[in-house]
């Protein structure tokens, strides 16, 4: 179990060494054929920053020797905003006074007709933490109707048992995104004061649970805000590693959601700088050549058009967080404010602007391996 890896780190002792490193450090993760945790931590850490071009540079020839000038694309489908936990920094949070919905089947049909008038064929099913009214069995039943539209379907919902996860896969589910939102378990409970959610033990073993079960991609991540950017990743590479080894044959993926404006939450704790967050995604890129990283709607276009070039490989498009936010209810509360509001039409048009190819879903396995054995 990931656990026992976890507890053998102190949040200070990593944020101690990571604030140590040196130029020579960054040097040396930079130049070196292998690399490591100790070289992730050069790449995140202030000593970094003055060594962020050569960063990019060598990010992007990574990028395009393993994916390709290729980017996927997805659209997340918001089921429902009912949640029984109470999390200070989302619009779904318990304690919010909203008009709770979700989607029925007629309704979720409405909302894959118009997806799939956009051109989507990978789609990330998303609701709250709510197990009697978006438990298994509905999910199970929306994986079921939503099979014969989709290549690709993925859900982002409360962390669930083995056995659950086995059943939604048997169904067609191909993806899980789970993320810790923080590794800083001291400080976990406070921005998760009620609901299941703030069992931070049960949300870590996740990916455990996954890879047990036998799914093909895990996607973890942190929300960029409550605690220390740089500790929060080292961590999560921490996890990544750890599954790598123990689960080799399932993919990985990370993303890396800012905290955005919404309904009744908390003004970030901690600020990342756009700079800081390419520094970020090149130095994942650099440490980790197969990773897939997503950048959501919660960037701005401009820094959406520009890092796509440097190390994302995924990207949403015409994003709505809202359950039926595109057909059945477009006007209702969102989980939270998007910042790139262009239609999926103007995404792709700039894409392929950029001299990279839109794929609207994963590659199938000969596929993957004829496009691999071409790049390299």
């Amino acid at each position: 179990m990931f656990r026992e890896v976890f507890e053998k780190y102190s949040w200070e002792d990593v944020l101690r060494d990571i604030y140590a490193k040196t130029a020579a450090d960054v040097e040396h993760a930079l130049n070196t054929r292998k690399r490591g945790l100790d070289d992730f931590m050069a790449l995140i850490s202030p000593a970094a920053a003055p060594y962020l071009e050569q960063m990019a540079q060598l990010s992007h020839r990574i990028t395009q020797k393993r994916f390709g000038k290729t980017i996927q694309l997805y659209a997340p489908l918001y089921l429902s905003n009912e949640c029984q936990n109470i999390c200070t920094y989302c619009g779904f949070s318990l304690d919010n006074k909203l008009r709770r919905k979700t989607l029925t089947g007629m309704e979720m049909m409405q909302e894959v007709e118009y997806l799939k008038q956009q051109g989507f064929d990978h789609v990330l099913l998303v609701t709250g933490e709510a197990n009697k009214t978006v438990g298994v069995d509905y999910l199970r039943n929306a994986i079921r109707m939503l099979r014969p539209h989709f290549a690709n379907i993925s859900i982002e919902v409360q962390p669930l048992d083995q056995e659950d996860y086995e059943q939604l896969i048997a169904e067609g589910l191909y993806a899980v995104l789970v993320y810790q939102e923080t590794y800083h378990k001291d400080n976990y409970k406070q921005y998760h004061p009620k609901g299941k959610k703030s069992n931070f033990d049960y949300r870590l073993a996740t990916p455990d649970r996954l890879g047990n079960a036998g799914i093909h991609k895990i996607g973890l991540g942190v929300l960029i805000g409550l605690e220390d950017w740089r500790a929060d990743n080292f961590f999560t590479a921490l996890h990544i590693s750890y599954l790598e080894r123990n689960f080799w044959q399932t993919k990985y993926s990370i993303s890396f959601p800012r905290l955005r404006p919404a309904e009744g939450l908390i003004e970030p704790k901690v600020a990342i700088s756009d700079k800081e967050l390419v520094q970020l995604i090149c130095a994942w890129r650099i440490y980790n050549e197969e990773l897939e990283l997503s950048i959501s709607t919660r960037e701005s276009a401009l820094f959406r058009d520009h890092i796509i070039q440097l190390g994302a490989t995924t990207i949403s498009a015409g994003s709505r967080t809202n359950p039926g936010g595109y057909a059945v209810e477009p006007e209702s509360l969102e989980q939270f404010s998007i910042d790139d509001d262009r239609t999926v039409a103007q995404v792709r048009d700039m894409i392929q602007h950029k001299g990279y190819k839109p794929v609207w879903k994963d590659w199938d396995r000969f596929e993957t391996n004829q496009h691999i054995s071409h790049a390299v």
